[in-house]
Order: C-alpha cells, then structure tokens, then sequence
C-alpha cells in the first residue's frame, strides 16, 4: 500500500494566515470564514513561497496537460468555445467544507465565488455555480454559454431539481437555504443559456477548478 504523501497548507485569507502541516489545522482558519483563501503543496518550502504571492496565481492552473486522445479524438472535439464561462465546485471531503465559483473561460478572471461553507458536496457545489451562473448572465443580459465538468449538476438543472442524498442538518443549512433558492430561480426563471460539457479528456481541468486536487 503506497504511504498517503505529506501535504502542507497556505492559507491567505482566514482566522489565521500562515503554513500548516494538517489539513484540520487549516480546516480550522477556514472554518465560517467568508472568503477563504487556501491551498495545498507537496512540501513546506513551497506553500510558504507561495503565501507571498498572490492567492489567484495558484488555483486554476493547468499543470503541463498533455491529452492522452488521438489526434482524430482531438480534432472532433475541437477547441473550447472560449465566449463563455466556467463554473467549478471543490469540495474537501464528500460532504465537506465546500465552495464554488465562476469564471472568465479565457482570462479566468473569477466573476463570482461563494464559501466556503462548512458541509456540502461537490454535487450540490457545481449545482449551485451552474445556477449562479444562469443568474449572473441573465442579469447581465449576456448571449456567452456556460461551461461545466459536471453531467450530474447538469441533469438536476434540467429537472430543476437538486437530488443530494445528503441529510439536512444544522451544519448545511445555509447551503441547502442556498439550493432551495436556486430550486425556486429554476422554477420562475426563463433563460437562454447554453450549457456545455466541459471536456476534460481533451482540454484539461476546467479554467473554474480550483487546483487543490
């Protein structure tokens, strides 16, 4: 069995900045901080190097992606629609602390960002951004389609739906206050944007991706 790697934690923005060495030791600068900003790196070194930068140059990055499709599977997917945006969930944990944000499918200049909160899944996390995003280019009157990695999330805004199996409790309340609104958005709202599949297998982690992985 292959020894799990050692992990060290950046947080910008939190109770506490700094490095920590335990995913609960940030877990806990993060915890009902709104606006958390935090990463993960395989050494100390590196975490503390990127604490003085700035947090955005960190997440979302593509590390050297080299598709494993053939040229023929490449050429038939084609290129991103790049007049549009990406939305993305991380989840830390399934549940989990959870967040989820929109961006620039192309600058990835991040439009909006929600969380972290302190118990979701990644399924209601890329739910909520696709909803979000209808909204943000409804009210900005914008014709841009909308990228996603996530055929789930995609099903339950078809339906209108959000069918988490995740009990309700005290701790995720505010996150199913959040999904009972975006139910409720699904049911009143008409909209024309396009949702697309982001593909992954040709192009990459999604521009929304959060980079923690």
């Amino acid at each position: 069995m292959s020894k799990k790697k050692k992990k060290y934690y950046a947080v910008w923005k939190g109770h506490k900045t700094g490095v920590f060495d335990s995913w609960n030791d940030c877990k806990a600068q993060i915890k009902d901080y709104e606006g958390a900003q935090y990463k993960s790196f395989t050494t100390f070194a590196a975490a503390k190097e990127a604490l003085k930068g700035n947090y955005f140059d960190y997440i979302g990055k593509n590390k050297s992606f080299k598709s494993d499709l053939s040229n023929e599977q490449l050429k038939k997917i084609g290129q991103p629609n790049y007049h549009s945006i990406s939305v993305d969930a991380a989840s830390s944990g399934n549940p989990g602390i959870m967040e989820y944000r929109g961006v620039d499918t192309k600058t990835k200049k991040q439009l909006f960002i929600q969380g972290p909160f302190e118990e979701g899944t990644n399924n209601i996390g890329e739910f909520l951004a696709l909803v979000h995003g209808l909204a943000f280019l409804k009210q900005h009157n914008s014709d841009r389609i909308m990228y996603t990695d996530s055929k789930t999330a995609m099903s339950w805004v078809r339906k209108k739906t959000c069918n988490s199996k995740l009990p309700r409790n005290a701790k995720n309340k505010p996150v199913y206050d959040l999904v009972d609104r975006a139910v409720q958005w699904l049911k009143t709202n008409e909209y024309s944007t396009t949702i697309v599949k982001w593909e992954t297998k040709a192009w990459g982690e999604i521009p929304a991706d959060f980079g923690r992985k």
